[in-house]
């Protein structure tokens, strides 16, 4: 029986706790948690940490605030203003902190899904930072402006939209080719960003940190008898069991 098929799917909002407990753990073991519930079909592939962390800060976690770009049509074109009710301004006003506005462009890199004066709204709103199945421009004046948001992207780049325009906002999208739900938490460092179902965040978060804990007791293990890394690893039901016993007294 599959280990989600007694779980509710139903979309849930997530607690700053949560976030701040997804921030103490690796995206690699977040993504083998993940496997562990089945749902292995959650990184955003080809998606970059471009901005530097804040050393001791160096991981991301936030909820997803959609917003998706479509192809340039004029039908499209004539039904986005540009102005105060546009898409984006609409998907970045749901923005404010512990939250991160996630673009889907199709993972086009001529295409930007906004620069310094339209993220200027993120940064007012204390927003955590944005997630681009695309490409970012200005980056440079929201580091040297200190805009405080980080960002994922494909690319950077100096176009604008030639060949999209944003469309939608707070819908299911793709982002590198995952399943990106409003709520949903994307989870991130140096090595990548993946998204963890709203639903699912809790017992992913509860299976990571026993077995972050458990690599790391392993790895004293290997460290205290200079031993091979395969007497102890990969840890074992009975190393888990060993960390929940320390950590319980």
């Amino acid at each position: 029986m599959s280990k989600i098929s007694n779980i509710d799917m139903s979309p849930v909002e997530i607690a700053q706790e949560v976030l701040d407990g997804f921030k103490e753990i690796p995206t690699a073991t977040v993504y083998n948690g993940l496997r562990n519930f089945g749902s292995s079909f959650c990184v955003c592939e080809g998606i970059q940490n471009l901005t530097p962390f804040v050393p001791g800060k160096e991981r991301f976690a936030a909820r997803a605030r959609t917003l998706k770009f479509m192809p340039f049509r004029p039908d499209i074109a004539s039904e986005n203003t540009g102005d105060v009710n546009s898409p984006e301004y609409r998907a970045m006003g749901r923005c404010g902190p512990g939250d991160v506005l996630v673009a889907d462009i199709g993972g086009r890199v001529q295409d930007v899904v906004a620069g310094d004066v339209k993220l200027l709204q993120l940064a007012m709103n204390n927003a955590d930072g944005a997630v681009i199945d695309g490409a970012i421009r200005d980056l440079d004046v929201l580091l040297d402006e200190n805009y405080g948001l980080t960002i994922y992207a494909k690319a950077r780049s100096f176009h604008g939209n030639p060949s999209s325009l944003p469309a939608e906002e707070n819908v299911q999208i793709q982002c590198g080719g995952a399943l990106v739900r409003p709520g949903d938490i994307m989870v991130g460092d140096n090595d990548g960003v993946l998204v963890v179902p709203s639903w699912l965040a809790e017992k992913v978060l509860d299976w990571a940190v026993e077995h972050e804990g458990a690599e790391n007791l392993v790895k004293e293990k290997i460290k205290e008898e200079k031993a091979i890394p395969g007497k102890y690893y990969p840890p074992t039901q009975e190393t888990i069991e060993e960390w929940r016993r320390k950590n319980s007294e």
